[in-house]
């Protein structure tokens, strides 16, 4: 069996099966678990070592000033925020330019990392920097409170940059759940009395009680990502249909927008749909060539000796050839829906 490397990303298969999170799982398998688990899977181990590196730099500073407790309460409830801010942008309809492209997320695809949860402690020590800044010393001020800005600017520009395969949402929610939790917790100061100790030290019994059930969860309904189950043709007809209407908002990003920002994750998701028919596979293979050659940007070479009377320009072409397409799947679509019992 070959090995994984550093950044080999994991099959879409693999990273469902262990807990990834994927919206239609939630919303119609209800496995609500997928809001807790992600937070702990992560895409490739360079991914993984890029997070547990920043959660070594940032995590001391947030265990010493809010103690062990409070430190478990807080990466979990942000790491969840950042999961549900991811779950509720998957919102094709409104990925309908760059900017928009930024929070909203034309495909549904999975989504995993701790990386929602860093950026919940990174919101933490920005309020405690803030709100404490009479009691600091010089040298924590600049890095806290404001001093984190330059580092949360540069993370929104890096995510904009590669929208579409970094999930800002995730980031944005778990940065708000930080902030706001730094708002309303007071810091470990010495002395702190006995009650508010049980309390917190409860929270954090529930917490990770929380994360134990969810992956309790996943163990329950694992399936090895080469042994998934038999779908029916009713099953296939959707899933199909689904993937299919959004790699159609990135091929039109691509077309009309120039944003090419979706179409890695909309390449993965395409492979990994199974066709309900030979009709099916045909229109689905044309639209993945479709996205992969406009994201490249690859357009016909001139004919030797075409002269100025060229045909069509290379945006002309891909407009039609996407019109095209969709003309097909449209008949197609038309009269394949699989009849089912009533």
């Amino acid at each position: 069996m070959s090995g994984v490397g550093l950044s080999q990303d994991f099959s879409l298969q693999v990273l469902i099966s262990y807990g990834a999170k994927l919206n239609e799982l939630i919303k119609v398998n209800h496995e609500w678990w997928r809001f807790v688990t992600p937070m702990f899977i992560h895409l490739n181990l360079f991914h993984l070592l890029v997070n547990m590196y920043s959660l070594w730099m940032i995590g001391p500073f947030v265990e010493k000033l809010y103690g062990s407790a409070k430190f478990v309460v807080f990466w979990v409830l942000t790491g969840i925020a950042g999961v549900v801010g991811s779950y509720l942008t998957v919102r094709p309809a409104l990925a309908t330019s760059s900017l928009s492209r930024f929070l909203f997320k034309a495909v549904d695809g999975p989504s995993a990392g701790a990386s929602g949860a860093l950026f919940g402690l990174v919101g933490v020590l920005f309020v405690f920097g803030i709100k404490f800044r009479h009691e600091l010393p010089d040298g924590f001020k600049r890095a806290f409170g404001t001093g984190l800005l330059p580092i949360i600017l540069l993370n929104l520009v890096i995510g904009f940059i590669g929208r579409g395969w970094i999930d800002n949402a995730a980031h944005l929610g778990g940065l708000v759940a930080g902030a706001g939790l730094a708002l309303v917790v007071e810091y470990r100061r010495p002395g702190e009395n006995q009650g508010s100790a049980l309390l917190w030290r409860t929270l954090q019994i529930a917490c990770l009680g929380l994360v134990a059930l969810s992956f309790v969860k996943i163990a329950q309904h694992f399936q090895k990502p080469a042994e998934q189950h038999q779908l029916t043709q009713v099953e296939i007809f959707n899933i199909y249909a689904n993937v299919m209407n959004q790699a159609q908002y990135t091929a039109a990003a691509e077309v009309y927008d120039h944003d090419y920002s979706n179409y890695v994750a909309a390449l993965q998701l395409l492979d990994a749909t199974p066709s309900p028919d030979p009709k099916a596979q045909e229109l689905k293979q044309r639209l993945r060539r479709f996205i992969e050659k406009a994201a490249l940007k690859v357009r016909p070479s001139p004919s030797p000796g075409a002269g100025p009377r060229q045909a069509a320009s290379p945006e002309k072409e891909l407009v039609e050839e996407y019109q095209k397409w969709r003309t097909d799947y449209d008949a197609w679509l038309k009269t394949a829906a699989p009849k089912t019992d009533q």
